[in-house]
């Protein structure tokens, strides 16, 4: 689940006032029809379709696969939808959007907007269910599902796409929502990746789509989502929840200012609160990923008059709600929008392989090389050194009852019952070699 940054109050975020006066390489203010015209890179080039009482539409992102995905799922929906024209030429809208379309803001056009849309989503925890499962239910055309973890029991509180019998086979989320999102709109194209959002496949996962929705648990992949962002002037929607409390703002490149401008750099590890660490109550994530949904909706649709810039602050348990003005936060010096220089998507990837999952007394290893052996020839390898248990996702290998280590077919493994790095590298290096 999200940890949260320690976001400074109201009164610590620059004013209005105190921004700059000259707002040098800004991308003008949005037209209607698109939420940042730095997103052009990705249209199709169609021309809008407005009646007098609809919003313009967003133009939607040129199609691509990434490669690895199941092509055939991630169909458009335009190959499954029904294709009866109206007198405009439009195709008719599927009537199971009906109460959209009698909701003025989206109407026909705005529903046929969405359906030509495309959404990745980063994390498919608490945050990331609830927010796949708004767009496959609102008719997103295409969305790409990022995660690299699986199902454990802990999650079926908050975790909405998941059961029993997931957490049971250890499921992986991507997959495991995938299944179930298929089983709520066949008329939307799903892809699912397995995959650790890092510098190397970042560009590769987050491109070709109109936004990127976080549903991540830290901070470094969250910096990471902000460089592809901005380098390619998608927005995308952050969104954090623990404990009761819960933030969210809406980032569009060229507009408002990016997650850079307003923390800088991530927190130190340890310092900030995490599920594992301070619980979490499921009504915050249903809050924030709602918000994020709607927002969301407003960007692909083209509805920008009515997107909400300030970033957004909930404590449901204490009651407590904040709405921070956050215009004025844009940095001259920022070094993502500002500067164009994007130092966790260049990051050394090298430094990157190691990594404690605060709060889950586990260390993630990711080899820069692909892994050579199958899951198969890893469970005859292990099977005399401890219990192995294997799905067609991942291989959990228990050399011992206080620890466990997970195989990937890419070769990531993650090392759990530890949260010391050099522990982990030891027993890797043992077990699997380095």
């Amino acid at each position: 689940m999200s940890s949260l940054h320690p976001y400074p109050p109201a009164d610590e975020l620059p004013s209005a006032a105190a921004s700059p006066s000259s707002r040098t390489g800004a991308a003008p203010a949005a037209a209607p029809n698109g939420a940042s015209q730095a997103g052009a890179a990705h249209s199709s080039g169609e021309a809008p379709v407005q009646a007098a009482d609809e919003p313009a539409v967003r133009q939607p992102a040129a199609a691509q696969t990434a490669p690895g995905a199941d092509e055939s799922a991630a169909q458009s929906a335009a190959d499954r939808a029904p294709q009866t024209s109206t007198a405009a030429g439009e195709a008719e809208v599927p009537g199971r959007y009906s109460r959209h379309v009698l909701f003025k803001p989206v109407g026909q056009n705005g529903q046929r907007a969405l359906g030509r849309a495309r959404v990745a989503i980063v994390g498919l925890g608490a945050l990331g269910t609830v927010l796949a499962n708004h767009m496959v239910r609102a008719g997103v055309g295409f969305v790409r599902l990022i995660d690299r973890d699986f199902v454990e029991e802990s999650n079926l509180q908050r975790q909405m796409l998941y059961d029993e019998e997931d957490a049971r086979q250890a499921q992986p989320k991507a997959s495991a929502a995938a299944a179930k999102l298929r089983l709520v709109n066949s008329l939307v194209g799903i892809e699912a990746h397995i995959a650790d959002l890092n510098p190397l496949n970042a560009e590769e996962l987050l491109t070709g789509v109109d936004l990127i929705l976080d549903g991540t648990d830290n901070f470094s992949v969250r910096f990471l989502i902000n460089d592809v962002s901005v380098k390619h002037g998608i927005p995308w929607l952050y969104g954090g929840a623990v404990a009761s409390r819960g933030v969210s703002l809406a980032i569009v490149p060229g507009e408002t200012p990016c997650l850079r401008c307003l923390f800088g750099s991530a927190p130190a590890h340890g310092t900030a609160d995490t599920c594992d660490t301070a619980g979490v109550i499921g009504p915050i994530i249903h809050m924030v990923a709602s918000y994020q949904a709607t927002e969301a909706m407003k960007i692909l649709i083209g509805d920008t008059r009515h997107l909400n810039r300030r970033m957004q602050q909930w404590d449901l348990w204490y009651n407590h709600y904040t709405s921070v003005d956050v215009a004025g936060a844009r940095k001259a010096d920022c070094p993502a929008c500002a500067r164009q220089t994007f130092e966790y998507l260049d990051a050394d990837i090298e430094g990157e392989t190691i990594q404690t999952l605060c709060g889950r007394d586990s260390v993630q290893i990711h080899p820069v090389q692909p892994a050579e052996l199958s899951l198969e020839q890893w469970e005859r390898r292990l099977a005399p050194l401890g219990r192995v248990s294997r799905n067609k996702f991942l291989l959990r290998f228990r050399p011992s009852d206080d620890l466990t280590l997970v195989l990937f077919p890419d070769g990531r493994v993650l090392v759990q019952g530890v949260t010391d790095p050099v522990a982990a590298k030891t027993l890797y290096s043992r077990y699997i070699g380095m």
